[in-house]
C-alpha cells in the first residue's frame, strides 16, 4: 500500500529514522529525522531531533 508523502507525520519519519539506524542506515536515518525536525513546530524539540541523528559525514572518522 502506497501512501501519499505529505500525510507522513513527524512521528512516522522519527519511527524510520529508529529503523534506519537500526538497519546501520545512518545517512538515511539522519535524512528522515531532518524531515522529522522540519515538521516539528516547537524549536527545541527540532533541535533535540536533530541532536539524536547527526550527520554521518561530519561525525564519520577515517582509518587506515
Amino acid at each position: 500500500m502506497t501512501r501519499d508523502p505529505a500525510d507522513l507525520t513527524a512521528a512516522d519519519h522519527l519511527d524510520a529514522a529508529r529503523e534506519m539506524t537500526a538497519a546501520d542506515r545512518p545517512y538515511l536515518a539522519h535524512l528522515l529525522a531532518e524531515e522529522a525536525a522540519q515538521r516539528t513546530a516547537d524549536p527545541a524539540a527540532a533541535a533535540g531531533i536533530r541532536a539524536s541523528f547527526p550527520d554521518p559525514t561530519t561525525t564519520r572518522t577515517e582509518t587506515d
